[in-house]
């Protein structure tokens, strides 16, 4: 190296990290509002380094704002005239011409610039968003038109879509759009963010520009997306479905892309479409991910309510050889599931039996006694008890405790309630079973059909006739034990209907309440007779029952219970 070449080195080399402090200390000023400040140190590089990018950016920020930007016309060029290859500072030059409103300097830069690089859109994107800065939009349209008659029918589209967006024209840009987006398959995502705020009016519009005889897929692919952002989920799966004969190299990625928009949707036909998108995009994937997408399809048809599509989603993976075994299984199971919801009870009897072994044991206990639900739902309890088969298990005994207690058997049914225990199944289950079983316990018969009967109406939905077949119960019983204890329940039963029964509910506890007696369903009447008057916004009336109800049972079990209810209607304790 000679002995000049390596001055300039190290003298270089000397200077970097002055001017890197520089461009640091005026970035501070900068930040702190001390522009004067800030564009002296900006200067001090510059001076040292005349094409250092991040000092002239600097100095476009602050000479701007304190009014003395023509300082920087001279830098700029100086810049340009010593480094012509960087587009930053070409760029920056431009803007330069356009800020000091030099329109003939500013359109013959970009001349230049565009001549030094006839493939690159940068000179005229640059000069097109300077424009529209300095508030001349319309020439700023004209920049990027001039750019396209330079390099193509497409070129420019996004910057031609957004400036159209900016300028509230929703059609346009959804036309520069559908542009973009065939040269630019990737872009479909952008499109459909930056289009998915077009006001209602607009949308119609925007739908058809996306849409028409010549559209393309990836055109169409925006139009169902911005569908589904604007609730209309079965129009987008049209349109979505219409873009997959035949499927293109990208339309798995727009089917998942498709179901994950439908995902944040809460309607139950978004869910449906949902769970139709990952079918289709099963078909298009390897089969591991294949048998993946069509159970998570099969759940979003469920959720949705589509059991028909569902099962079909069920039936292919739990054949699919490719998919897991324990997946095929799994799948079988919810098929047959899905059977006896959709009330097939027969056919889904009958595909449990075949399935046999071949069902996880978890999968088939649950399946038997779902099957014995449904049974029970519709009145069937022989057929539920067959429905159970020779399974001994808790969950069953538990069951066949209830299909006894609703064919009038108290007898067997309290015994088979014993027998499952206080913990068996879910929470919810086992403590209404404790619940019956202490009812039952206050009955003085072995058989009682007309309880079971009221009983039954209950399970079955049936809650406004259960109240009066209860009633009627009750009666039978007359001065017996156990009377209060099924009016008790007909009460319960009646205030959960609302409004139109909670008159009959009041009755049916003030009637408990009179019977008095020591048993616990009085005080128990009078505490559920207080909580509807708190529900029914009278809650003078109901401290009086609840004090009633202290002073009476002192050594009531509900009694803590009241006294919480107390402090609700006095305004202590939140409503819930």
């Amino acid at each position: 190296m000679r002995r000049s070449s390596r001055l300039l080195a190290i003298l270089g080399a000397a200077a970097a990290p002055l001017g890197a402090q520089g461009i640091g200390q005026g970035f501070e000023l900068e930040r702190a509002g001390r522009y004067e400040q800030a564009a002296t140190y900006y200067l001090s590089v510059v001076r040292a380094d005349p094409v250092s990018l991040p000092a002239l950016l600097g100095l476009e920020r602050v000479l701007a704002v304190i009014n003395r930007l023509p300082e920087l016309l001279p830098l700029a060029r100086q810049a340009v005239e010593i480094d012509s290859r960087t587009p930053a500072l070409q760029g920056l030059l431009l803007r330069t011409f356009v800020g000091l409103e030099q329109p003939d300097s500013a359109q013959a830069m970009a001349a230049r610039w565009a001549a030094a690089a006839p493939r690159d859109p940068a000179p005229y994107r640059e000069w097109a968003l300077a424009l529209e800065q300095s508030g001349r939009r319309d020439d700023g349209r004209r920049a990027l038109l001039q750019g396209r008659r330079a390099l193509g029918p497409t070129a420019l589209a996004i910057e031609l879509a957004e400036l159209l967006r900016r300028a509230g024209d929703w059609e346009g840009a959804a036309r520069e759009w559908a542009t973009a987006v065939t040269a630019e398959p990737a872009q479909v995502p952008n499109a459909a963010s930056q289009l998915g705020d077009t006001p209602a009016g607009s949308r119609a519009q925007v739908a058809a520009a996306l849409t028409g005889p010549a559209a393309s897929v990836p055109a169409r692919q925006v139009a169902a997306e911005l569908a589904l952002k604007w609730g209309d989920a079965a129009a987008a799966w049209t349109l979505m479905e219409g873009t997959l004969t035949p499927p293109t190299p990208g339309s798995a990625g727009a089917l998942r892309r498709f179901a994950d928009l439908a995902a944040a949707q809460p309607t139950p036909e978004a869910r449906r479409v949902r769970g139709l998108a990952l079918g289709r995009f099963a078909d298009l994937v390897p089969a591991p991910l294949a048998a993946r997408a069509r159970a998570d399809a099969a759940r979003a048809l469920i959720d949705a309510g589509d059991r028909a599509a569902a099962r079909v989603m069920l039936e292919r993976l739990g054949t699919d050889p490719a998919a897991p075994p324990g997946a095929r299984a799994l799948a079988r199971a919810a098929v047959i599931e899905v059977m006896i919801e959709d009330g097939q009870l027969d056919a889904g009897g009958a595909r449990l039996v075949a399935e046999g072994d071949r069902l996880p044991a978890d999968e088939r206990t649950a399946l038997h006694l779902a099957l014995a639900r449904a049974r029970i739902a519709r009145g069937e309890l022989a057929r539920a008890d067959s429905a159970l088969g020779a399974d001994s298990g808790l969950d069953a005994t538990a069951m066949r405790g209830w299909i006894a207690l609703y064919g009038g058997d108290l007898h067997r049914a309290a015994e088979r309630f014993r027998a499952a225990g206080p913990y068996t199944g879910e929470r919810g289950a086992a403590t209404e079973r404790s619940a019956m079983l202490a009812l039952l316990q206050q009955i003085p018969r072995d058989r009682f059909p007309e309880l079971g009967a009221a009983l039954l109406l209950l399970a079955r939905g049936d809650s406004a006739a259960a109240v009066e077949a209860l009633v009627d119960a009750s009666a039978r019983l007359g001065g017996d034990a156990g009377w209060g204890d099924v009016r008790l329940l007909a009460g319960r039963v009646a205030a959960r209907l609302g409004d139109a029964h909670e008159a009959r509910a009041a009755a049916l506890f003030a009637g408990v309440v009179a019977a008095g007696g020591t048993g616990a369903a009085a005080p128990a009447a009078e505490l559920e007779w207080g909580r509807l008057l708190v529900r029914q916004g009278r809650p003078d009336e109901a401290i009086a029952h609840l004090e009633h109800l202290i002073l009476t049972w002192p050594a009531s079990a509900v009694v803590p219970e009241a006294r919480r209810e107390i402090e609700r209607a006095r305004g202590a304790i939140p409503r819930s």
